[in-house]
């Protein structure tokens, strides 16, 4: 029993010595982070992190390619013609296409909003053969029971809006040329006989005689002598999608023309041209106006000239307006036309006022008017009427 208490009262010890030890060094351990904090003011312990994969470190710089796609602006898509084919099948346009008369035109252009160009024909009467449809991306033009009457040009206009207010892109417009070959007309048809066509000095003109196929080969010819027209594609040309062009019209070109086209067993002729030249004028007259006198004695009389020097066989007409016309003082003119010196053919147009016996009405502004089919300019010039001196008296 006593060695029993003896051993019970030894183990207590033991333990609380143990305890003591215990105590002991859990204090000397907060000591030791107190002075680390000291050491390291404010740094706290790393937390324990799950180290991820290659994938998870490389996302970061996923998310930042990502926001600079949006924030740069997409180009806009460039504007294209594509023929819708049989079977589904398309075909990007170029120049020129050729779809058999009696077969549908199917045209696809890239862009939202769009507008088309036809034909006039077409605009005229398309007899509900002609339909436009906007896709979400495009938009479609289809014509169906095609004629040779619809040869001409499409065109596909992208529009720029803003709000409600829409208008055409004219720089990014694609256009393309549709013949209809037609077995039974080599020409579009038109619905005059004779067309007249004024011919103007030093501009182009256009003979529109239209083929159906480019496979066509066409000619120029004149009714009267009945001749064929030499095209050597410098004074005339011809363009298998417009016509011929008389590029530099002069007076041997007037008369009736008309064209012919063969293909294979066929030949045709065209609507009758009816050439008419006029001299035209490159520019409105440049007048110049004088007057024999810018001070006048009442009772004297005035000349006043206006001339043009111009183009010969230019036809100027001349107009003034003159003091004496309010009180109805009527007008005397005369009108002369001379050759002018030079390498190229000019002349001079002129007309003179004639003012008889001056009168004290008759002073004030003298305007002259030169008119030409390019237009029309106005000069002018003040005269003053002074009284007439008295005769002095004689002494006795």
């Amino acid at each position: 029993m006593l060695l029993e208490n003896l051993f019970g009262s030894k183990g207590r010890l033991a333990l609380s010595a143990l305890l003591v030890c215990a105590v002991i060094l859990e204090l000397a351990y907060c000591q030791g982070e107190a002075q680390q904090q000291k050491i390291n003011p404010g740094r706290k312990p790393k937390p324990s992190i799950t180290k991820l994969g290659r994938s998870t470190n490389k996302s970061p710089r996923a998310v930042t390619a990502k926001q600079k796609i949006k924030t740069t602006p997409a180009a806009p898509a460039q504007t294209f013609l594509t023929q819708v084919l049989n079977r589904g099948q398309f075909k990007k346009v170029v120049d020129s296409i050729s779809v058999q008369s009696g077969d549908t035109l199917e045209l696809r252009c890239r862009g939202k909003p769009l507008q088309w160009s036809v034909p006039k024909y077409l605009e005229e009467d398309d007899e509900g053969r002609l339909s436009m449809v906007q896709q979400e991306r495009y938009g479609v033009l289809t014509l169906v029971n095609t004629t040779g009457a619809d040869t001409g040009e499409f065109s596909c206009y992208p529009m720029y809006c803003e709000d409600t207010d829409c208008r055409k892109e004219y720089d990014k417009a694609v256009k393309v040329f549709v013949f209809f070959p037609d077995p039974q007309e080599l020409f579009v048809p038109s619905a005059d006989y004779y067309e007249a066509i004024q011919l103007r000095t030093n501009w182009p003109t256009l003979l529109p005689c239209q083929v159906t196929s480019p496979q066509a080969k066409v000619t120029l010819h004149r009714e009267f002598p009945p001749v064929e027209v030499a095209v050597d594609g410098t004074e005339i040309s011809f363009n298998v999608k417009r016509g011929f062009t008389i590029h530099r019209p002069r007076p041997h070109h007037a008369g009736a023309l008309f064209c012919v086209a063969s293909l294979g067993n066929l030949r045709q002729s065209s609507t009758k041209y009816m050439l008419i030249y006029v001299n035209y004028p490159m520019a409105p007259p440049a007048p110049v106006i004088q007057a024999s006198s810018s001070s006048v004695t009442a009772g004297e009389n005035l000349r006043v000239s206006c001339s043009v020097v111009g183009e010969q066989d230019v036809a100027v007409e001349f107009t003034w307006d003159y003091p004496g016309q309010q009180i109805g003082r009527p007008l005397y003119t005369q009108d002369i036309i001379s050759p002018v010196g030079g390498g190229a053919a000019r002349q001079q147009s002129q007309s003179v006022l004639l003012v008889d016996e001056v009168r004290d009405v008759d002073q004030g502004t003298y305007t002259c008017t030169a008119q030409n089919l390019q237009g029309a300019k106005s000069v002018s010039s003040t005269v003053k009427v002074v009284p007439k001196a008295k005769p002095k008296k004689q002494k006795p």
